[in-house]
C-alpha cells in the first residue's frame, strides 16, 4: 500500500505557500493512489526538540550498551525514522527564514538522518513545496542567497534519495512588505503562485519531473 508522509514547516497558518502548496499535492496524491494512507506532521505547531548529546551519542551505542537517557533518547528519536522508511512519498512545505530552512525543519533533519538511514533512501520520492517572501533566483540582487535546496540535495544524497523534486513560489511578500509593496509585484507573485500549483499537480498526478 501507498503510504505518504506529508510535513509542514510554516509558521503562518493562514495565507502561507509552502503549506497550500503542500496540502494541494496530498490532495493530489490521494486522488492518484486509493487506497493509500498519509502520515501528517506540523513541524512548526508541534516542534521537535533539537538533537541533544544523549539522542545523538545514541546512534553509535550498541543497545545493550545504551544508558537510560540513550534508551530514551532512541525510543522518542526512532518514531521519526520509522515514519520515514515507511513512506514511497514525502512531501515537505518548507519557508525560507533567514535565508535558509526553518531551524523546526533542520531539527526534524537531524533525528532521520542516522545510521540505518545513510545510503537507504534511493526508493523513497521527496517533494519540497518551498516560498520566500522575496526572489533569490538568477538576475535578482540577491542571487544565491536562498540557502534550502543546496542544503537538503546534499543531505538527502548522503541518504541515498534520487528522486528529488523542488517547486517554488517566490514574491509572497509582495503585498504585505512595507519595504515591497511600492515595487508593484502582485502580478509576478501571483504568475509564480500559479506556475507553483502546475507544477504540483504535475507531480501529484504523473510522478517526479526529474528526468
Amino acid at each position: 500500500m501507498s503510504h505518504l508522509l506529508h510535513l509542514d514547516a510554516s509558521l503562518r497558518t493562514t495565507e502561507s505557500r509552502s503549506r497550500t502548496l503542500s496540502a494541494r499535492f496530498a490532495d493530489g496524491w490521494r486522488a492518484a493512489h486509493p487506497g493509500g494512507t498519509v502520515t501528517y506532521r506540523d513541524l512548526s505547531a508541534d516542534p521537535i526538540p533539537h538533537l541533544d548529546e544523549p539522542a545523538y551519542s545514541s546512534l553509535f551505542v550498541p543497545a545493550e550498551e545504551r544508558s537510560a537517557e540513550q534508551h530514551a533518547a532512541r525510543a522518542f528519536g526512532d518514531p521519526f525514522i520509522e515514519e520515514l522508511r515507511a513512506a514511497d512519498t514525502v512531501v515537505i512545505g518548507l519557508p525560507l527564514q533567514n535565508f535558509g530552512p526553518p531551524s523546526t525543519f533542520l531539527a526534524w533533519l537531524d533525528r532521520i538522518t542516522a545510521p540505518s538511514t545513510i545510503g537507504a533512501l534511493g526508493d523513497t520520492r521527496f517533494v519540497f513545496a518551498t516560498a520566500s517572501g522575496g526572489a533569490y533566483g538568477p538576475g535578482t540582487p540577491r542571487e544565491g542567497w536562498d540557502h534550502r535546496e543546496p542544503l537538503v540535495r546534499h543531505v538527502l544524497e548522503f541518504l541515498g534519495a534520487t528522486d528529488v523534486s523542488f517547486v517554488n513560489v517566490e514574491l509572497t511578500l509582495a503585498r504585505v512588505s512595507p519595504q515591497m509593496i511600492p515595487l508593484d509585484l502582485g502580478a509576478e507573485e501571483d504568475r509564480s503562485f500559479q506556475a507553483g500549483l502546475d507544477a504540483i499537480d504535475a507531480l501529484a498526478a504523473s510522478g517526479s519531473l526529474v528526468a
